[in-house]
């Protein structure tokens, strides 16, 4: 937790994609990005097949990020929604995440049921509320560290001076960083930073697709404006999905057709798999504890690794 709260404090921009599996937070690690998070809206999406509506809860959104926190060894934080409740809800909410080994949660201001928050129909809490569960939230965790980021659905209802006296209420409340989610120009992202005057946080969506709420801006970009952290939760699921599509695709042509579609440009091979996903590993620790008998009837006599490997 020190490494992200280190990363906050440097002036540098936080560049932190968003995962939904293992896969995912795999890839970003070895992309060589310092930070990730966990998408809420790609977990629900892809662990349930529900819409990002509130349906997926608070143990089942902690038993995800769990997994995904210890598949890496860069700084994860997690979507908390609108902490499952009250002020005392989020209070347990930290400290299941903090269990969970995720170093930071954001908490927005949206109603229950929420929603995504690039969808229309979106409704807030009285600030006032909200400002007692970013309160409840840093009482809650054990870890100083542990960073408390307060979202903030505002500008879709009160308009962006209505998101600006929000976060500032959050702040006053201990929120680490304040994030206006759905903020619609690069005006309006140097508006809100140079108002709050704290750490800001700004999501990018699909990083490398465009769409009608935030427009793209490189991380670049929002680091002069002096934004502290730029996510994109919506990237790799998104990506994924395409490539699905492809896929599916061609091999519905080959059943119906018989045409052969040979795609290393689409696909990964076994070996980039096996290689994300630590099977060297895995031959490494059966060579150490297996018996020579029992490594030689697995194998006989060859290559002592159970991932067949493509001839060079």
């Amino acid at each position: 937790m020190a490494t992200m709260r280190a990363m906050l404090k440097s002036g540098k921009i936080i560049v932190s994609p968003g995962c939904y599996d293992g896969y995912s937070a795999r890839l970003i690690e070895k992309k060589g990005f310092k930070a990730c998070a966990v998408s809420g809206a790609g977990l629900s999406n892809s662990r349930f097949s529900q819409p990002d509506v509130g349906i997926m809860g608070l143990l089942e959104n902690v038993d995800g990020c769990k997994h995904l926190a210890q598949s890496v060894s860069i700084p994860m934080m997690a979507d908390a929604d609108n902490g499952y409740g009250n002020a005392v809800t989020v209070y347990h909410a930290v400290q299941y995440f903090e269990e969970a080994g995720i170093v930071g949660i954001n908490i927005e201001d949206q109603v229950i049921p929420k929603r995504c928050g690039h969808m229309r129909g979106k409704e807030v809490i009285d600030p006032r509320d909200a400002a007692a569960k970013i309160e409840a939230a840093v009482r809650a965790r054990r870890d100083s560290n542990f960073i408390i980021n307060a979202r903030t659905d505002a500008i879709a209802v009160e308009g962006l001076e209505g998101a600006i006296k929000r976060a500032k209420l959050y702040l006053a409340a201990g929120a680490d960083m304040v994030y206006p989610d759905a903020i619609a120009s690069a005006d309006d992202i140097r508006r809100f930073v140079d108002a709050v005057q704290a750490p800001v946080n700004v999501n990018m969506g699909f990083g490398v697709r465009s769409r009608p709420t935030t427009p793209l801006i490189s991380p670049l970009e929002l680091e002069k404006m002096g934004v502290a952290r730029v996510s994109c939760a919506r990237m790799l699921p998104a990506a994924a999905i395409k490539a699905m599509d492809i896929a599916l695709g061609l091999w519905a042509d080959c059943s119906a057709t018989g045409t052969i579609h040979d795609r290393p440009d689409l696909l990964a091979g076994i070996e980039d798999v096996t290689e994300l996903m630590g099977y060297e590993f895995i031959d490494a620790l059966e060579r150490s504890v297996l018996s020579e008998e029992e490594l030689q009837r697995r194998y006989r006599d060859a290559e002592r690794s159970f991932v067949i490997r493509s001839p060079h």
